[in-house]
Protein backbone atom coordinates (compact mmCIF):
# COMPACT_ATOMS: atom_id res chain seq x y z
CA UNK A 1 0.00 0.00 0.00
CA UNK A 2 2.86 2.36 0.84
CA UNK A 3 4.68 1.62 -2.42
CA UNK A 4 1.55 2.37 -4.46
CA UNK A 5 0.50 5.35 -2.33
CA UNK A 6 -2.74 3.71 -1.25
CA UNK A 7 -4.29 5.25 1.85
CA UNK A 8 -6.60 2.49 3.04
CA UNK A 9 -8.03 -0.97 2.34
CA UNK A 10 -10.70 0.39 -0.01
CA UNK A 11 -8.00 2.04 -2.12
CA UNK A 12 -6.10 -1.26 -2.13
CA UNK A 13 -9.22 -3.12 -3.24
CA UNK A 14 -9.76 -0.62 -6.05
CA UNK A 15 -6.12 -0.95 -7.10
CA UNK A 16 -6.38 -4.74 -7.30
CA UNK A 17 -9.72 -4.61 -9.12
CA UNK A 18 -8.30 -2.17 -11.70
CA UNK A 19 -5.29 -4.44 -12.25
CA UNK A 20 -7.54 -7.46 -12.70
CA UNK A 21 -9.77 -5.51 -15.08
CA UNK A 22 -6.76 -4.45 -17.15
CA UNK A 23 -5.66 -8.08 -17.44
CA UNK A 24 -9.16 -9.26 -18.38
CA UNK A 25 -9.53 -6.53 -21.01
CA UNK A 26 -6.18 -7.58 -22.52
CA UNK A 27 -7.68 -11.06 -22.98
CA UNK A 28 -10.89 -9.75 -24.55
CA UNK A 29 -12.93 -10.25 -21.37
CA UNK A 30 -14.85 -7.93 -19.06
CA UNK A 31 -14.85 -7.64 -15.30
CA UNK A 32 -18.12 -8.28 -13.48
CA UNK A 33 -18.04 -7.88 -9.72
CA UNK A 34 -20.37 -7.81 -6.73
CA UNK A 35 -21.27 -4.29 -5.65
CA UNK A 36 -18.41 -4.17 -3.14
CA UNK A 37 -16.21 -3.20 -6.10
CA UNK A 38 -17.71 0.29 -5.83
CA UNK A 39 -15.83 0.81 -2.58
CA UNK A 40 -12.62 2.74 -3.15
CA UNK A 41 -13.41 3.60 -6.76
CA UNK A 42 -14.79 1.52 -9.58
CA UNK A 43 -12.63 0.14 -12.40
CA UNK A 44 -13.34 2.06 -15.62
CA UNK A 45 -15.24 -0.66 -17.53
CA UNK A 46 -16.50 -2.86 -14.69
CA UNK A 47 -20.02 -4.25 -14.63
CA UNK A 48 -21.62 -4.23 -11.17
CA UNK A 49 -23.77 -7.00 -9.70
CA UNK A 50 -26.06 -5.06 -7.34
CA UNK A 51 -26.85 -7.58 -4.60
CA UNK A 52 -27.06 -5.61 -1.33
CA UNK A 53 -30.06 -3.68 -2.62
CA UNK A 54 -30.64 -1.46 -5.62
CA UNK A 55 -28.65 1.60 -4.57
CA UNK A 56 -25.28 0.29 -5.78
CA UNK A 57 -26.81 -0.53 -9.15
CA UNK A 58 -28.32 2.93 -9.41
CA UNK A 59 -25.01 4.55 -8.43
CA UNK A 60 -23.04 2.47 -10.95
CA UNK A 61 -25.56 3.11 -13.73
CA UNK A 62 -25.49 6.85 -13.10
CA UNK A 63 -21.68 6.69 -13.30
CA UNK A 64 -21.92 5.07 -16.75
CA UNK A 65 -21.37 1.43 -15.77
CA UNK A 66 -23.37 -1.60 -16.80
CA UNK A 67 -25.33 -3.29 -14.03
CA UNK A 68 -26.93 -6.63 -13.29
CA UNK A 69 -29.64 -6.25 -10.66
CA UNK A 70 -29.85 -9.11 -8.17
CA UNK A 71 -30.86 -7.66 -4.78
CA UNK A 72 -30.90 -10.30 -2.09
CA UNK A 73 -34.28 -9.04 -0.88
CA UNK A 74 -36.00 -10.40 -4.00
CA UNK A 75 -33.57 -12.49 -6.07
CA UNK A 76 -31.89 -14.83 -3.58
CA UNK A 77 -33.48 -18.25 -3.76
CA UNK A 78 -31.51 -19.51 -0.77
CA UNK A 79 -33.78 -17.50 1.51
CA UNK A 80 -36.67 -19.37 3.11
CA UNK A 81 -39.83 -19.32 0.97
CA UNK A 82 -42.26 -18.89 3.82
CA UNK A 83 -42.08 -17.19 7.20
CA UNK A 84 -42.63 -20.29 9.28
CA UNK A 85 -40.40 -21.56 12.09
CA UNK A 86 -40.95 -25.10 10.75
CA UNK A 87 -39.47 -24.17 7.36
CA UNK A 88 -36.01 -25.71 7.36
CA UNK A 89 -34.72 -24.98 3.85
CA UNK A 90 -32.91 -21.69 3.39
CA UNK A 91 -31.09 -19.06 5.38
CA UNK A 92 -32.68 -19.13 8.83
CA UNK A 93 -33.05 -15.34 9.19
CA UNK A 94 -34.05 -14.50 5.61
CA UNK A 95 -37.45 -14.91 3.92
CA UNK A 96 -38.36 -14.24 0.30
CA UNK A 97 -41.88 -15.40 -0.50
CA UNK A 98 -43.20 -16.07 -3.98
CA UNK A 99 -45.14 -12.78 -3.80
CA UNK A 100 -42.02 -10.90 -2.70
CA UNK A 101 -39.92 -12.31 -5.55
CA UNK A 102 -42.71 -11.56 -8.03
CA UNK A 103 -43.05 -7.98 -6.79
CA UNK A 104 -39.50 -7.11 -7.89
CA UNK A 105 -39.00 -4.52 -10.63
CA UNK A 106 -35.54 -4.75 -12.23
CA UNK A 107 -35.64 -1.13 -13.44
CA UNK A 108 -35.63 1.08 -10.33
CA UNK A 109 -37.91 4.10 -10.16
CA UNK A 110 -36.46 7.53 -10.79
CA UNK A 111 -33.90 6.62 -13.40
CA UNK A 112 -33.66 8.32 -16.79
CA UNK A 113 -33.62 6.27 -20.02
CA UNK A 114 -29.81 6.46 -20.35
CA UNK A 115 -29.47 4.98 -16.85
CA UNK A 116 -32.11 2.31 -17.52
CA UNK A 117 -30.15 1.31 -20.64
CA UNK A 118 -27.20 0.41 -18.39
CA UNK A 119 -29.28 -2.22 -16.57
CA UNK A 120 -28.31 -5.32 -18.56
CA UNK A 121 -30.79 -7.50 -16.73
CA UNK A 122 -31.30 -9.38 -13.52
CA UNK A 123 -30.12 -12.61 -12.00
CA UNK A 124 -31.47 -15.06 -9.46
CA UNK A 125 -28.91 -16.45 -7.03
CA UNK A 126 -28.76 -19.60 -4.92
CA UNK A 127 -25.97 -20.01 -2.37
CA UNK A 128 -25.78 -23.43 -0.78
CA UNK A 129 -24.39 -22.82 2.71
CA UNK A 130 -27.87 -23.50 4.11
CA UNK A 131 -28.91 -26.10 1.54
CA UNK A 132 -27.83 -29.63 2.39
CA UNK A 133 -28.50 -31.58 -0.81
CA UNK A 134 -29.97 -31.58 -4.31
CA UNK A 135 -33.54 -32.13 -3.11
CA UNK A 136 -33.31 -29.06 -0.87
CA UNK A 137 -31.78 -27.10 -3.75
CA UNK A 138 -34.74 -27.98 -5.97
CA UNK A 139 -37.20 -27.09 -3.19
CA UNK A 140 -35.45 -23.75 -2.61
CA UNK A 141 -35.42 -22.91 -6.31
CA UNK A 142 -38.91 -23.81 -7.51
CA UNK A 143 -41.37 -22.21 -8.06
CA UNK A 144 -39.72 -18.86 -7.27
CA UNK A 145 -37.39 -19.26 -10.24
CA UNK A 146 -40.46 -19.39 -12.49
CA UNK A 147 -41.77 -16.20 -10.88
CA UNK A 148 -38.45 -14.40 -11.32
CA UNK A 149 -38.18 -15.52 -14.94
CA UNK A 150 -41.50 -13.83 -15.60
CA UNK A 151 -40.39 -10.73 -13.70
CA UNK A 152 -37.13 -10.53 -15.65
CA UNK A 153 -38.73 -11.04 -19.06
CA UNK A 154 -42.04 -9.21 -18.94
CA UNK A 155 -43.17 -5.64 -18.31
CA UNK A 156 -44.54 -4.88 -14.87
CA UNK A 157 -47.90 -3.82 -16.35
CA UNK A 158 -48.49 -7.39 -17.59
CA UNK A 159 -47.70 -9.11 -14.29
CA UNK A 160 -50.46 -10.51 -12.13
CA UNK A 161 -49.73 -12.53 -8.98
CA UNK A 162 -53.03 -14.42 -9.04
CA UNK A 163 -52.51 -15.25 -12.71
CA UNK A 164 -48.98 -16.42 -11.89
CA UNK A 165 -50.27 -18.69 -9.14
CA UNK A 166 -52.76 -20.24 -11.58
CA UNK A 167 -50.08 -20.74 -14.24
CA UNK A 168 -47.73 -22.23 -11.66
CA UNK A 169 -50.16 -25.09 -11.01
CA UNK A 170 -49.35 -26.42 -14.49
CA UNK A 171 -45.64 -25.57 -14.23
CA UNK A 172 -45.30 -27.28 -10.86
CA UNK A 173 -47.04 -30.40 -12.16
CA UNK A 174 -44.62 -30.50 -15.11
CA UNK A 175 -41.59 -29.89 -12.89
CA UNK A 176 -42.62 -32.53 -10.35
CA UNK A 177 -43.37 -35.03 -13.15
CA UNK A 178 -39.67 -34.79 -13.95
CA UNK A 179 -38.80 -35.79 -10.40
CA UNK A 180 -37.92 -32.27 -9.24
CA UNK A 181 -39.11 -31.22 -5.79
CA UNK A 182 -41.03 -27.90 -5.50
CA UNK A 183 -42.20 -25.84 -2.58
CA UNK A 184 -45.97 -25.59 -2.96
CA UNK A 185 -46.68 -24.16 0.49
CA UNK A 186 -46.84 -20.58 -0.86
CA UNK A 187 -49.07 -21.25 -3.85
Amino acid sequence: MTEEGLGDEEALQSYVIRRVESYLLSKGRRLIGWDEILEGGLAPEATVMSWRGEEAGITASRAGHDVIMCPNSHCYLDHKQIDDPNETVGQPEEVCTLANAYSYEPLPNGMVPEEDARILGSQANVWTEYIRDTRELEYATFPRLCALAEVFWSPQALRDLNGLRQRLQGHVATIEARGIRCCTRDL
